[in-house]
């Protein structure tokens, strides 16, 4: 009904009646469904508080490690089996892999505020390069869980690892017209799901125990039943209690040449049966009285590309229908939707903005899905989400963890009430005495090696000297604080003593009206008057006539200079006045005469003091520090007119030569200091002559390219610098100046080769015949690290083409001739098909063939054929910052 608005307005007015006739007012319904979501504040967001977890901080790219290790922390019994392993009180966590990772299970347990991981990463033998390099998770769980299963072996907690993340599959080969069947057992922590052509979990699954027919051209080699029509593939023997399943949304692309995220939709669901269909995954030996039904416990989430991106996980610690986000120091309650169907990836379509019109929908793909699920079977439950308190944790831990709780805790109050409080430094005589000619030459005092007072700003001065007399024994009476000021020169000095009236103010108010820089110290020189029985009295009076000096003596026979104390002089009076008290001081004969130098710091360039009698210059890059120097003082000149002041430096030392002053490195003070300066700064510039302009070499690149001639056995490397938009072509055509060619029309080939493997596949290699397979092989050698066995490629790569069949001895015998290694040196070498960075070694008989039966896979699910030998070639160093697929450096652990 449509109504003019004049009527409508009408019509409204009139109360609703079955008793008034005409026309009446309608009456609609709207019902909508509205998505109310919190808003969190970063800053002020409480993840203990809102739900009862707390996140783990992020050291710059370690959002995966983070991921990991809150899904392995919400395991109970794996987290009770780290608690029950065996540590002492004098391990130190950044030493100990099991002591690191109790430390920071219990900070996750018990902490209010996110937990650092940088004792854990500096267990693993990490650096801080470590800590920027992002790695794949799923390699760290790998690496991680085997490390821990070394750790644990021979103690109570042996066998942990296995009994929670091991499962038993079995590979076979069954002939179909003969009776014969070949079966290998082998165990797995997590299996590697197909996400690309799958729908689902099962989807993989199916696509995981699909048989496939080795017939035709493709028959299998039987022993001796020769060639046979035969049937392959894997069943399941037993699953594990928690089975992790990794999804391969990583893979190479061929038409593009490079590593690619696969980013379809890919579902997997709240409980998995792998049970399903009378048990078509299990083997004939798998026990079919345990029931393999499982219920999601995390999803791990991958955010980005195959370049980097950012890790984050969905877990239900209880397995309730509460769900939370654990994204590095943040944790948040999610609900089932956003846990599951949000993370299955695939495209997502834009509601339409103007629904009148017949626009076509706008859809964009997710790139934030699932890339690991950990499921926890339904029987196994109740014994893996255990209670885990601290009746678990060893009572060292528990000691060491909570004391370090509390000095955390302290540091934290102490920050927190830092503006109520004044730190006060206190320097006496004694500090002077000690420091001097040790820790200090140039100055009087390091502040920061002094007592020190933190008072509440509203505290009257009266209240501090009354501790000062409490810490040092001075009565309040006796008692004379001094301010420390900076001067222009960027030095502090005593400046003068504290009036009657600021004595009596508070802390506080004494900090702003002494400290320019409103910084939350205050300096205070204690002076001290000590009588003849070298007891404290009374300081004397100071009037403006008065100058206090410090003064310090240099011993040119030992190289020395110490402090000697402190004057009130007359501005009026001279340095010979003083002569006699002086040598008291320091000891020094009455008939020996004294040379004197006035201490000053200078900030005049260089070459505006050469007129000087001495100075030191100290020259740092970018900014110009004070100069240091010392200035004759007359004996017979007063003080005011040689421009002394309160605060000022003396120093003095005997004039008459003594025995051996000629050999004498440094006979006065100014030399002496000169060395000392010259000793505690670094004055070496190092610098590099280059063969082109610098701006011109920014603007190269440079290439290292390893040429193999096609007759000739030797490589020959060969640097290549070009501009960086410089195409492969160029590259191609720079180098044919620089080698000698088999034949003038001879082709050139390009492989990309990083950490010695191959990542740019040659054209022509692609396109094999049925019975072909292309592999990659590799050297490798095995280098123990730390009492860590680890896999270490060498040397240049190659593609090798095998045919189904063909046993190791006849490839062994190819690749000999094609490396055209010596019989003797060859029979040094062995063999072995690597997955996982794990070697399995072959023997001549084994069909090479069957080891390669899936699809070429890189980064950290590459397998090859490893060759393994001594690298005996030169060792040369590598760049760390090279273009590489973001998988390919291996993660370690060296602990």
């Amino acid at each position: 009904m449509f109504l003019d608005s004049q009527q409508e307005d009408e019509e409204m007015l009139v109360p609703h009646s079955d008793l008034v006739e005409g026309p009446q007012p309608m009456e609609v319904f709207v019902e909508a469904e509205v998505a109310v979501r919190k808003v969190l504040d970063y800053w002020s967001y409480d993840s203990k508080k809102e739900t009862g977890y707390v996140g783990l901080k992020n050291q710059g790219a370690t959002c995966y490690m983070n991921s990991l290790l809150q899904t392995l922390y919400h395991i109970p019994y794996f987290r009770k089996a780290v608690y029950h392993m065996p540590t002492t009180e004098n391990d130190m966590p950044t030493g100990s892999i099991p002591l690191a990772l109790q430390s920071l299970f219990y900070k996750l347990q018990y902490n209010d505020t996110s937990v650092a991981t940088k004792e854990l990463t500096k267990s693993f033998g990490w650096d801080t390069y470590d800590s920027f390099m992002q790695h794949d998770v799923q390699e760290l769980n790998r690496v991680l869980c085997e490390k821990l299963e070394d750790k644990m072996k021979g103690t109570v907690v042996e066998g942990t690892i296995q009994q929670l993340f091991e499962g038993h599959h079995m590979n076979y080969i069954e002939c179909i017209n003969v009776d014969y069947k070949s079966t290998r057992k082998e165990s797995f922590y997590d299996l590697q799901l197909d996400v690309k052509g799958c729908r689902d979990v099962y989807a993989s699954f199916d696509k995981y125990v699909e048989v496939e027919r080795l017939e035709g051209d493709n028959k299998y080699h039987a022993e001796e039943h020769g060639l046979q029509d035969a049937k392959k593939g894997v069943l399941f023997i037993d699953f594990p209690p928690v089975l992790q399943l990794q999804l391969k949304r990583f893979e190479y692309d061929f038409m593009r040449d490079t590593m690619v995220k696969i980013n379809d939709r890919y579902e997997f669901p709240l409980q998995l049966d792998l049970d399903r269909e009378n048990g078509k995954y299990l083997s004939p030996e798998a026990d079919r009285s345990v029931r393999n039904l499982y219920t999601l416990h995390g999803v791990l989430v991958h955010s980005g590309g195959v370049h980097g991106g950012h890790y984050y996980a969905f877990i239900r610690p209880t397995l309730s229908d509460q769900w939370f986000k654990f994204d590095d120091e943040r944790v948040t309650k999610e609900d089932m939707k956003r846990a599951l169907e949000e993370q299955y990836g695939g495209e997502e379509e834009l509601p339409q903005t103007n629904p009148g019109f017949n626009n076509a929908p706008f859809k964009f793909t997710k790139y934030s899905n699932a890339y690991m699920l950990v499921y926890i079977r339904e029987s196994d439950k109740d014994k893996i989400i255990c209670n885990v308190d601290e009746k678990d944790i060893a009572e060292h831990l528990r000691i060491r963890l909570k004391k370090e709780q509390e000095e955390k805790e302290d540091k934290r109050r102490y920050k927190a009430q830092a503006h109520l409080y004044t730190i006060i430094k206190v320097a006496r005589d004694e500090d002077l005495k000690e420091q001097i000619g040790r820790d200090i030459y140039f100055d009087l005092v390091d502040h920061d090696k002094v007592r020190s007072f933190r008072i509440q700003k509203q505290t009257q001065f009266t209240d501090l000297q009354e501790e000062v007399a409490k810490e040092f024994g001075i009565p309040v009476q006796l008692q004379r604080f001094w301010i420390w000021a900076k001067r222009q020169n960027h030095t502090y000095r005593p400046n003068r003593p504290l009036t009657a009236q600021e004595e009596v103010q508070s802390v506080g108010q004494l900090r702003e009206v002494s400290n320019k820089a409103h910084n939350a110290e205050l300096k205070l020189f204690l002076e001290i008057e000590l009588g003849l029985d070298f007891r404290p009295i009374a300081p004397p009076e100071k009037t403006k006539e008065d100058i206090l000096l410090f003064f310090k003596l240099y011993d040119p026979e030992k190289g020395e200079l110490r402090y000697v104390g402190r004057l009130f002089v007359k501005g009026s009076g001279k340095p010979m006045e003083i002569l006699a008290k002086l040598k008291q001081m320091a000891g020094i004969a009455p008939d020996e005469e004294l040379n004197f130098m006035r201490f000053v710091m200078s900030n005049l360039p260089y070459d505006m003091q050469t007129h000087m009698q001495t100075c030191v210059l100290s020259v740092q890059e970018i900014k110009f520090e004070p100069c240091v120097m010392c200035e004759h003082l007359d004996k017979r000149t007063s003080f005011r007119l040689s421009q002394l002041e309160d605060g000022d430096i003396i120093c003095f030392q005997k004039s008459a030569p003594f025995e051996g002053e000629e050999d004498c490195r440094y006979p006065d003070v100014p030399s002496f200091l000169e060395y000392v300066h010259n000793r505690q700064t670094s004055d070496i510039l190092y610098y590099e002559v280059l063969d082109i302009p610098l701006p011109e070499l920014q603007g190269l690149k440079n290439l290292k390219v390893a040429f193999h001639h096609a007759t000739k056995d030797e490589v020959v490397i060969h640097n290549i610098r070009l501009p960086k938009q410089s195409t492969v072509g160029d590259v191609i055509n720079e180098l044919k100046t620089k080698v000698e060619l088999s034949h003038p029309n001879a082709e050139l080939r390009l492989l990309e080769v990083f950490y010695h493997k191959i990542y740019k596949i040659p054209e022509e290699e692609k396109n094999l015949g049925p019975r072909d397979r292309l592999i990659h092989v590799y050297h490798f050698t095995k280098e123990t690290t730390q009492n860590q066995m680890q896999v270490q490629n060498f040397g240049e790569p190659f593609f090798l083409v095998i045919h189904e069949g063909e046993t190791l001895a006849e490839v062994k015998a190819r690749i000999q001739k094609k490396l055209q290694v010596s019989d003797e040196e060859f029979a040094k070498w062995k063999f072995a098909f690597l997955s996982l960075g794990r070697p399995e070694y072959l023997q001549d008989s084994d069909i090479v063939f069957t080891r390669f039966q899936r699809r070429d896979v890189y980064g950290a699910w590459e397998q090859y054929l490893g060759l393994e030998h001594s690298d005996n070639t030169p060792k040369r160093s590598y760049a760390v910052n090279q273009n590489r697929h973001t998988f390919e450096k291996p993660v370690k652990i060296y602990n």
